[in-house]
C-alpha cells in the first residue's frame, strides 16, 4: 500500500545552478549527488528540508532516459518560459521567511496574500519554475473542506 510521497522531480535547466539555488538560497540540504552509469551517465541530485528526511526533490535536466530529445527540448522551453508550477513549500512564518529569501536573491512573483487555506506567496527558482510558498492557517490541516474535495 502507498504510504506517502518519497521523491518528486523538479525539472531544471542546469543541475549545478539548481543545487546552488536550492541549498544556498532556499536552505535545503543535498541528500544525494551521484552519477549513475559512470562518466557521462545520469546525475541523480536530490535535495530536501532538514526537518523532513523522508521527502526529496530530484533536480533533473530534461533528457534521457526519461525523455526523448524532442520532448526534452519542449520541456526545456516550457521551463525557461516560467509556466511550470513545481509544487508548494510550507513555512510557519511566511513574512519573516519571505524577507530572508528575498535577501538571498529569491525572486517573488507574488507577495504574501490571504487565501482560504492560509497565507501564500509565489516565487521562482533559478530555472523559471514557480512555487507556492504557504503558511497554513492555524488548525487548518484538512484543505479538502475549503476546496470541496
Amino acid at each position: 500500500m502507498i504510504k506517502g510521497l518519497a521523491i518528486t522531480t523538479v525539472w531544471v535547466l542546469d543541475q549545478d545552478r539548481a543545487r546552488e539555488f536550492y541549498t544556498e538560497k532556499l536552505g535545503l540540504e543535498v541528500r544525494t549527488d551521484i552519477t549513475m552509469g559512470g562518466e557521462g551517465g545520469m546525475r541523480w541530485l536530490t535535495v530536501g528540508a532538514k526537518d523532513q528526511p523522508d521527502v526529496e526533490l530530484t533536480l533533473m535536466v530534461p533528457g534521457p532516459p526519461g525523455l526523448d530529445p524532442e520532448s526534452a527540448e519542449a520541456m526545456k522551453k516550457l521551463i525557461s518560459k516560467g509556466v511550470l508550477g513545481a509544487g508548494a513549500l510550507a513555512t510557519d512564518d511566511i513574512h519573516a521567511d519571505c524577507k530572508a529569501l528575498k535577501a538571498r536573491g529569491v525572486e517573488f512573483l507574488q507577495e504574501p496574500q490571504e487565501r482560504p487555506y492560509g497565507i501564500e506567496a509565489i516565487f521562482r527558482d533559478d530555472s523559471g519554475n514557480w512555487f507556492s510558498f504557504t503558511q497554513r492557517r492555524e488548525g487548518d490541516l484538512d484543505m479538502s473542506q475549503d476546496w470541496g474535495i
